[in-house]
């Protein structure tokens, strides 16, 4: 099978940016890698320190002294290195996220998570309302600041093991402009909240099971963090801590949401529903997949 037209291209200071973007998507086309051209605009953008849309127009202007911060930049993403980690930021939910080793890359997927969270508060009487807001395992911060960013009312906590992680969730509040309504603790879940209660409880805990960490892509196994990655034996050891101790830390009436992996939620929905949660309910993904599972604290009984 031949090569990819411009596969073979070395990238030298005389290589047009044209050329250079042809070359690179070429080259990551080989390696099996999908969406090429997009990552490569992407990454060219970011070897060369210019947006998408001056690269277009540049396109007949040499890489110049660039060219080797290219060539190392296409290295690492040939090697399997996540282009959000070479490029050190991800967009979520329309907002640009830093990232470190020590924060999960946060996926399309998770928003869902967002969504699901967003449309159970409208329901419930509009996004105005002065909400707390706890996020177990925040990492980057994502799931925490796209909703603080369309809840103008509301606060929140993120909790994390990994004080990488927690400088790096606020930085990123700071960016946002999300710092005074933002706070962050280190902390394993519920630990350290005391009697602390919130209207919504959210997190993307791990959930891969142990055995099955190995086989994973190597964009995801050899650069998120394990800690982030790994749930246990079966996958669902973090939903039972969470299951236990949401109706401690959740207001009557509050709200719970989950992210899950594939084939979880029947066991997740069992849990909480053990827990004393109601009014259960799942959410897909836009492939499809049960990715959501979320219910609400049961309020008193009237007169009780």
């Amino acid at each position: 099978m031949s090569a990819p037209p411009g596969a073979g291209i070395a990238l030298t200071a005389e290589t047009t940016l044209g050329a250079a973007l042809a070359a690179i998507a070429a080259r990551l086309a080989e390696a099996g890698i999908e969406e090429p051209r997009r990552e490569a605009r992407l990454l060219l953008a970011a070897a060369i320190d210019t947006d998408l849309a001056a690269l277009i127009a540049r396109e007949s202007m040499p890489l110049g002294g660039r060219a080797g911060a290219v060539e190392a930049m296409l290295r690492r993403r040939l090697a399997r290195e996540p282009l959000s980690r070479i490029l050190g930021r991800r967009e979520f939910h329309g907002l640009g996220f830093r990232l470190n080793a020590a924060t999960l890359d946060p996926r399309p997927d998770t928003e869902t998570l967002v969504d699901a969270v967003l449309a159970a508060i409208d329901a419930g009487g509009g996004r105005s309302a002065a909400l707390s807001i706890l996020d177990l395992g925040t990492g980057s911060g994502a799931i925490l600041l796209a909703l603080l960013h369309l809840l103008p009312a509301a606060r929140g906590l993120g909790v994390d093991l990994a004080p990488e992680a927690l400088a790096m969730a606020a930085e990123n509040a700071a960016a946002l402009g999300l710092a005074a309504r933002a706070r962050f603790m280190q902390g394993d879940l519920f630990e350290g909240l005391g009697a602390a209660r919130f209207d919504i409880l959210v997190s993307n805990p791990p959930y891969i099971e142990t055995a099955v960490l190995a086989a994973l892509d190597p964009e995801v196994r050899d650069h998120d963090p394990r800690l982030a990655l790994d749930g246990g034996a079966d996958g669902l050891a973090f939903y039972r801590r969470i299951a236990a101790g949401a109706g401690a830390h959740l207001r009557p009436g509050g709200l719970v949401a989950l992210e899950i992996g594939r084939g979880q939620a029947m066991p997740v929905a069992a849990m909480l529903a053990a827990a004393g949660i109601t009014d259960i309910a799942t959410r897909r993904d836009l492939g499809g997949i049960t990715r959501v599972v979320l219910g609400r604290v049961a309020m008193p009984a009237a007169g009780g």
